[in-house]
């Protein structure tokens, strides 16, 4: 049976294509096209999910600085989060036995965090704490991913982390007066929040992989925290020490809401998307911090904050051509 062919002319020599392989490279030319779109796709879908994610954190940061002790206020939004996540479980079933040790881990890290913050809610304001307890963790974050585990990071990337997490640094800074008198307690517990995230985002962005299911992590995550730091409030505080709590029940299911939808996006995204990306872009939520403190907290707006609004969008500028 004879064959269609084309004939094309080379400078260096005449060579024969077949058409039927020219029909499938063009196939294949048109799959690779799609693919990419898809790719990139992906990546502004991830992208957009992780500022959303970073604007719910922001809000629900911002919950605890209701008319109620910052730690009781912590274990109110947990709570409710621990109930969402129970409900989430009945839908997908508790996950797997490899992300049994992850979750321990990151269960313990996090009731660190919820005590570091907390304690330095009680001492600063939310503007001064928040920058910085969520500023240098991408950076760390960003280190030891790579050294740990392997994570790919671009120098483009590792530019954005840097540009962003120097705007977040901004964003903290005060006048040399105010810097005087600023509570060194409660710097040193922002510095122990920015340990405990870069663990927790690490072994959450690990647990989550080995689980194959980022949803039923993050239901199980959610209700071991929410017993962890309940039990914790109850010998700390007593029954009798919790009864506050029972004013403030819905800022509290609307925190949690918000704290169960930011970190349930973020660990899917870790999923997808290399873990020091998607955990610099998750804190631009200062931006929205910083909005929330201003607009509803009546804290005064200085020049700084739009200077490093300037620098952790071009960050995020930078982190996007990754």
């Amino acid at each position: 049976m004879l064959r269609k062919t084309m004939r094309l002319c080379n400078p260096v020599s005449d060579f024969r294509i077949d058409l039927g392989e020219a029909c499938c490279a063009k196939r294949m030319l048109h799959l690779s096209i799609l693919f990419v779109r898809r790719i990139i796709l992906i990546s502004i879908t991830v992208f957009l999910a992780v500022l959303a994610a970073a604007a719910l954190h922001a809000g629900w940061n911002a919950i605890l600085k209701i008319r109620l002790d910052p730690f009781l206020a912590m274990v109110l939004i947990n709570g409710a989060g621990g109930a969402m996540g129970a409900l989430v479980l009945l839908f997908t079933g508790w996950p797997n036995r490899e992300s049994l040790i992850w979750l321990i881990a990151s269960t313990i890290l996090h009731l660190g965090y919820y005590l570091a913050l907390t304690a330095a809610y009680r001492r600063a304001d939310m503007s001064q704490v928040y920058p910085i307890a969520r500023g240098s963790a991408p950076l760390m974050t960003g280190l030891f991913s790579v050294a740990l585990l392997g994570e790919p990071l671009s120098l483009m990337g590792g530019l954005g982390i840097a540009v962003l997490g120097f705007g977040i640094v901004v964003m903290a800074m005060k006048s040399a007066k105010d810097a005087a008198h600023m509570d060194r307690k409660a710097l040193l517990y922002a510095a122990l929040t920015a340990i405990s995230i870069c663990g927790y985002t690490l072994t959450d962005g690990a647990g989550a992989r080995a689980s194959g299911d980022p949803v039923a992590y993050t239901g199980a995550l959610f209700v071991l925290d929410a017993t962890g730091l309940g039990l914790f409030a109850v010998v700390t505080r007593g029954v009798s020490g919790l009864k506050p709590l029972t004013g403030f029940l819905l800022p509290g299911i609307a925190g949690g809401a918000m704290s169960g939808a930011a970190y349930g996006i973020a660990i899917w995204a870790m999923t997808v998307a290399p873990i020091p990306l998607v955990a610099a872009v998750r804190e631009t939520s200062v931006l929205f911090g910083a909005v929330i403190a201003v607009v509803i907290l009546k804290e005064p707006l200085r020049i700084n904050r739009v200077i490093a609004a300037f620098l952790i969008v071009g960050g995020l500028i930078l982190i996007r051509m990754h």
